[in-house]
This record gives structure tokens, sequence and C-alpha cells, in this order.
């Protein structure tokens, strides 16, 4: 259905391209670098790891790409279990089933929404008492805000467990001054068409690592040897991004300050009009991109009327993310706690929040959120 006021749909998070990254991308296909390599990936992985503060970085094909070679940097196996985000999206569980491992899902804090130090301590805790750690710890930096990272790598260090940062929807915030992406063992970004910034798709493995970046560098070129001929000493991966995307993500990244202001911009404005809505909290410990905007509402019923109302004035918005210890797929796997992320996924709605949002716009999703 379409708004009659206005005729346009306001979408949740829509890329916002420019004539910069039209530019660039131009420019790498008149040079015909089209494969998946040349100048512009060299170019941008650099750049990503300058802006992320580590050493190194790699390009790959989706930041699902990048959790899958992290995990296995990280000595995942068949067999061996990873504690999880619960309230995630499905990627970074699916990652672990990729390997044959399974996922233990943990609960969120409502300080932050995301995982729950203490409740991986505590995990960590009693596996360690029963002779089962698990090969590693994911933590996810949910809707762009970080996790609280000195907790996390305190009792993963405790344990001598890996910790990987599925930091997909945070490139630009921080925690305590440092860069989302550059916590623990490696970091991964994601280049989605709804993230903060976009290559159409795509991700990036980041690390301060040189063995997991030649790792994963390596792996995701189908494991070929260094040889005049095909050798293949391992199972590989097409991962790599394309020297085309990685043009249009160099223009992204030029950008990126800007896009994290117009968000948070977005952000002030719907709290300052609409007080009296429960938003996500912004942890002290550090400063979010504001990716997604995401309120309360007082329950599913609730929910589901805000939805319905914003989509008959054609304007999308979308539930928080539906645990994975709720995913059917899922409901096998042990859990510790729970009941934060799932009243998270009950009464969460995630609004519009794209960087190319005008006034006009947010006055409509405001209005919308009020009338609904």
């Amino acid at each position: 259905m379409t708004d009659t006021r206005t005729g346009t749909r306001i979408y949740l998070s829509p890329p916002d391209v420019t004539d910069l990254e039209r530019g660039l991308l131009l420019a790498a296909f008149d040079s015909n670098w089209v494969a998946p390599v040349g100048p512009d990936l060299d170019a941008f992985e650099e750049q990503v790891a300058e802006r992320v503060g580590v050493r190194h970085a790699v390009a790959l094909s989706s930041g699902t790409a990048a959790l899958h070679l992290a995990l296995i940097a990280a000595g995942v196996r068949r067999g061996d279990t990873v504690l999880v985000p619960s309230f995630t999206f499905a990627a970074t569980a699916n990652a672990v089933v990729y390997l044959g491992a399974r996922p233990v899902f943990v609960d969120s804090t409502p300080d932050s929404w995301n995982v729950d130090p203490a409740l991986v301590a505590e995990e960590l805790r009693a596996r360690a008492e029963r002779g089962n750690l698990p090969r590693a710890v994911i933590a996810v930096d949910m809707y762009g805000q970080c996790a609280d990272y000195d907790p996390l790598l305190e009792a993963c260090d405790r344990y001598g467990v890996p910790l990987i940062e599925d930091a997909a929807e945070a490139l630009g915030a921080t925690y305590r001054g440092r860069a989302a992406g550059s916590f623990g063992l490696a970091g991964v970004l994601s280049f989605n068409g709804n993230k903060i910034i976009t290559t159409g798709g795509g991700g990036m493995l980041v690390t301060d690592d040189g063995r997991v970046a030649k790792q994963a560098r390596h792996l995701s070129t189908q494991a070929r040897e260094p040889v005049a001929h095909y050798e293949h000493r391992a199972v590989g991966y097409n991962y790599r991004l394309s020297n085309l995307l990685a043009a249009v993500g160099r223009g992204q990244l030029q950008r990126l300050d800007r896009m994290i202001a117009a968000r948070k911009a977005t952000f002030d404005f719907y709290r300052s009009e609409m007080p009296d809505l429960t938003f996500m909290p912004i942890a002290r410990y550090g400063e979010p991109n504001y990716w997604l905007t995401c309120v309360l509402t007082g329950g599913e019923g609730d929910r589901d009327r805000l939805l319905a109302a914003l989509n008959s004035r054609d304007i999308e918005a979308r539930p928080a993310w539906k645990p994975m210890h709720l995913q059917p797929v899922f409901q096998d796997c042990v859990t510790r706690g729970g009941g934060v992320c799932a009243d998270l996924f009950r009464r969460g709605v995630c609004l519009p929040s794209g960087s190319a949002l005008t006034d006009d716009d947010r006055r409509r999703v405001v209005d919308a959120v009020r009338e609904g």
C-alpha cells in the first residue's frame, strides 16, 4: 500500500550512494580490473584496516564468509561448541554449524541489548569445571552498539578461549575509544545493502594477527598454492570480494562519518519527538554508529499493531531480531538464560534509520507512530 500523501515508500535502511561511488566504480570498470583482484581491493583493505585500527584486513564476499573463516582460524572443528548471543541475526549461528560445531546461546543484558558478560563468564566457568570448554566465543555488536568487551575479554582470557567480534552492524562505533572490529582474535564486518556502508554485498575480516589474515586470504581464494599450476592442499572457498565492489566501498568509507552523523540525527529526532517510547539504551562505555533506531512497545500485540500502522502508511519497519534459541532450526541447542532477548523480540521495533532520510521522512515516521 502506498501513502497517498507522498507516494514514496520510506525504507528501513536503504543504500545511500552518490556520484562519488559511481565515479570510483566506473574508473575501476574502465581500468578493466573487474576480477576479484586489483588496486581498489588492495586500497579498500588498507583503508578499512586503518579505520578499524588493526594491521590486517581481508575483503570477502559477505560478513558470513568472514565469520566462517574467523571460526576456522579459531580452530573450531566438528563436535566443538561455540558460545553465541541468542539475540542476533541467523548468520552468526549458521557459521558455527557450517563447521559441524554446535552453538550454545547466551542471553542479552537489558543495559545494552548485547550479550551478557556475566552469563558468558558463568558458562565458561561451568564448562571449565566439566572439562568441556567451548572452542570460541562470539560477541555481536547489536544494532551498531559494541558489546562490553572488558569483562568479555577477561573471561575469555582466563580460560584461554578465543573471542571473535561480529561487528557486522557496527562499523564506525567505538568501545572506550577503540573501534568496533578491533577486539579479540578477529573482527567481522558486513557491507550488505542495508548496512551503514555497502558494497552491494560483501564483508571483511579484520585482525591484528598476521597468521589469521594469511589463513583467511588463502582459504578465500580456493586454497590455491603459490605455484604455476593449480595445487590444493586444503579445501578452500570462493570468498573474495571483487575489485569493482571494493571501489564502491572506498567511496562509502569516505562518507562513513557523515552517514553516522545522519543516523544519529534521526535517533535524536525520534527520541525528542517521542519521549514516551523506550529506546534501546546507549551504554556509557562507548559510542554507537546508530545503524538502526529501535524502540520497545508494550507487548507483542502493540508491536504488531505499530508495524501494521507503519506499513499502511508505506513505511518499512521490522520486529527486533527473533532470538536464535526460539528459532525452529536451533530448538535443540543449549541456552543460558533467554528471557531478556525473548522480551526484546516480543516488544521491539526497528524504525527507519537510513542516512538519506529527510526531515519530512522523519516527521512522517513520527506521525505514523503517534497515529498508530
